[in-house]
């Protein structure tokens, strides 16, 4: 029990840790990474009945399709929605690096929630390769939708392309991580290695420029 429970919440200990770490990070900012993360949880139970119910229906069959609207638009565009009302309009969504962190809080309180539910479903032995691979791309999708909301709060004159990149990038990135996974068979792996490599760069890259903005931010005010 133990153990079901550590590996449930690992995602969750994984992006506090990190909160913590950031000491530019206010007390009012930490509860509301607390209250993303909650409503990135909830969002399993709406995306499961609709996803259940285009299933049930066979209205989404086709693999690409499937993984491009089902998985990659109604998972990554509620989350988009939810990320816009809740950090979006905060006050303390101060730079792209404040973005990053309501990104992967989001992410991961879905991806918290699925683990649980996947662990419940097939045991505890399938823990690992969830952690590796879904968590993972999860926070990539939070880490690359957050920087362009960061972005897109303080660049006005560029605001919608950053949010229209907000929410189409992450779409994207689902929907060719879940076709992958759907279309290739036992050959997935020669694809789906380079790819999570791939998202990985991509993440690091984000970071690095949330970064430098915010670097250069202070010294303008220096």
């Amino acid at each position: 029990m133990i153990s079901f429970v550590i590996a449930a919440l690992a995602p969750a200990m994984a992006l506090f840790s990190y909160v913590y770490l950031r000491d530019s990070f206010s007390r009012g900012a930490m509860f509301l990474v607390l209250r993303i993360f909650i409503i990135g949880a909830l969002l399993v139970l709406p995306i499961s009945v609709i996803q259940f119910a285009l299933t049930e229906e066979e209205m989404i069959t086709e693999p690409f399709v499937k993984a491009f609207l089902l998985y990659g638009l109604i998972e990554e565009g509620l989350k988009w929605l939810m990320l816009f009302i809740f950090a979006y309009q905060h006050g303390q969504l101060r730079q792209p690096l404040d973005g990053i962190v309501f990104g992967v809080a989001l992410s991961l309180g879905f991806a918290t929630v699925e683990n649980s539910l996947y662990m419940i479903a097939y045991g505890f032995d399938h823990v690992l390769p969830r952690t590796l691979l879904p968590t993972t791309a999860h926070a990539v999708y939070g880490i690359v939708m957050g920087y362009y909301i960061g972005r897109a709060k303080y660049h006005r004159s560029k605001r919608l392309l950053f949010l229209g990149f907000a929410a189409v990038l992450p779409m994207i990135l689902h929907g060719s991580y879940d076709y992958i996974l759907m279309d290739f068979g036992h050959y997935f792996l020669l694809l789906m290695i380079p790819f999570m490599v791939g998202l990985w760069l991509l993440a690091i890259w984000k970071i690095k420029k949330a970064n430098k903005l915010n670097e250069n931010e202070k010294s303008q005010m220096d």
